[in-house]
């Protein structure tokens, strides 16, 4: 039924293992992976590449505004990560750049971060293919932001009601005139799921990512 984790947050597991495996090759081919604080706080997620094989671990790049990440985080125990924060915290970043971190403050007019420069950031870094594993209220905003291509969507045969979480935190329409088109490129079955992948339909305006 489209939804991402339980209302409380439990996410694991919602699709078998040879979807999970299949997402660690999307993360293997990826130039960089992005998450927000809000699956770092709920999930703790190493986001490596483990299933498959491969020559490299992508760096991971966190949306974090008010610098709230633990510093246990699982996310930080390896590999290159950037914290992407827009409130700067000097005693945190510290800590932060101790542990091999890397800091960015990008912060838009509101106290967020300005998810667009953060594209432009990650283009000057020829991240090309960024790969987004984040929780609704992240991929909302870059949805919004127009920011998104393409979607990989797994579907797993299985209803967990409509208090659970879904996959976009997006304001309510009054007329189906305004939901976002979609065109199909893919569908194929993953073990006991489907897999979709899914662009963005020109009838919706390119996104400032591909321009």
């Amino acid at each position: 039924d489209g939804k991402t984790a339980l209302e409380n947050g439990i996410s694991q597991w919602i699709t078998g293992p040879q979807a999970r495996r299949d997402g660690h090759a999307w993360r293997a081919r990826a130039c960089a992976l992005l998450t927000g604080i809000g699956t770092v706080k709920e999930d703790d997620p190493l986001l490596t590449v483990r299933d498959v094989s491969t020559s490299r671990q992508p760096p991971r790049l966190v949306v974090d505004s008010r610098m709230e990440i633990s510093l246990e985080a699982k996310i930080l125990a390896q590999g290159k990560v950037v914290l992407v924060a827009a409130q700067d915290d000097v005693a945190k970043r510290r800590q932060l750049q101790d542990r091999g971190v890397e800091v960015l403050l990008i912060p838009d007019a509101n106290g967020k971060v300005d998810l667009r420069q953060l594209i432009v950031e990650c283009a000057r870094r020829e991240f090309n293919e960024l790969h987004i594993e984040a929780g609704f209220k992240l991929n909302g905003s870059l949805m919004r932001e127009g920011l998104i291509d393409e979607l990989v969507v797994y579907l797993a045969p299985s209803i967990v009601g409509d208090r659970a979480r879904g996959m976009f935190a997006l304001p309510a329409l009054d007329s189906l005139a305004g939901k976002t088109e979609l065109a199909l490129y893919d569908l194929c079955r993953v073990g006991n799921d489907v897999r979709i992948i899914a662009r963005m339909s020109p009838s919706s305006g390119s996104s400032p990512a591909a321009q």
